[in-house]
């Protein structure tokens, strides 16, 4: 757990990936809908890189995610275990195309060479995909008389994660399966950006929980919390924690304020059910 430096709090999404050049590799996190950074993904999409290449789990589906970068043409090559899922019409579009290139490794594998990149391991040996139409052109090796292909290790420039807390150092948490490919992802990259639902104080997030640590995360941004939102007042912006709380009764407030922010948050995501609008 980091617990030194200065926050790495950020309240524009368009500064967090301000840097993010053209032809990068990045890593972007998620299973499915589980655990996506759409909101660093829109900043993406907006800030303007192009010619990327996308390392992650499957290629998004509808037009949101990073079915929006593919549909924006604003990537050259796809790096999955999953390319095809309901939905991903944007992606099987821009294939047929000629116009994006895919390469597709199991789903173990991928993980393991996500982890092998940021463990610093350049390649693995793995038994998986040996007979299949993944094996040709990779090494083969016998182990205990079983035959096993040579994977390289998979590393990137950036990493686009989700968490569901972070404090202003770095250190994150996350929501059970939501977590998905979040820690492996920020050890493999260059430049870790997490995008999260909730900035706590230093000193609130109990050590023992905190599954990524500071030292890997380069900047956060919580949408609920950034320059414009209804949530960004200064009062609000961090939650108070053990060395920073004030006389009694401020914790309880902190409390309520908490409460108050989750409120908010899934009334904008429950904003119409059934014709009725949560306000």
């Amino acid at each position: 757990m980091s617990s030194s430096g200065p926050s790495k709090i950020f309240t524009r999404a368009s500064d967090v990936v301000a840097d993010v050049r053209h032809g990068c590799t990045v890593m972007i996190g998620g299973f499915g809908e589980s655990g996506v950074p759409t909101a660093l993904i829109d900043a993406l999409l907006a800030q303007g890189a192009s010619q990327l290449t996308v390392i992650a789990n499957n290629t998004g589906s509808g037009d949101d995610g990073l079915a929006a970068l593919i549909r924006a043409n604003r990537v050259r090559r796809v790096v999955c275990s999953y390319p095809r899922s309901r939905g991903s019409v944007w992606f099987e579009r821009r294939y047929n195309e000629g116009t994006i290139e895919l390469e597709v490794m199991a789903q173990g594998t991928l993980s393991e060479a996500i982890r092998a990149g940021g463990a610093g391991i350049p390649a693995f040996y793995t038994p998986t995909g040996v007979g299949t139409a993944l094996a040709p052109d990779k090494e083969v090796r016998v182990f205990d008389g079983r035959e096993h292909l040579l994977e390289h290790a998979l590393v990137a420039d950036v990493a686009l994660i989700k968490a569901r807390a972070a404090d202003p150092w770095g250190n994150l948490v996350y929501h059970t399966t939501a977590r998905n490919y979040g820690p492996i992802m920020a050890m493999a990259a260059t430049t870790t950006i997490a995008e999260v639902d909730e900035v706590v104080g230093r000193g609130q997030l109990d050590p023992e929980h905190v599954v990524t640590p500071g030292i890997v995360v380069d900047r956060v941004f919580c949408p609920d919390f950034a320059e414009g939102s209804l949530l960004a007042s200064p009062s609000r912006r961090v939650v108070a924690g053990p060395a920073e709380r004030g006389p009694t009764g401020t914790t309880h407030q902190a409390t309520w304020a908490r409460r108050r922010t989750a409120a908010i948050r899934w009334a904008r995501r429950l904003s119409c059910v059934d014709g009725r609008t949560f306000s």
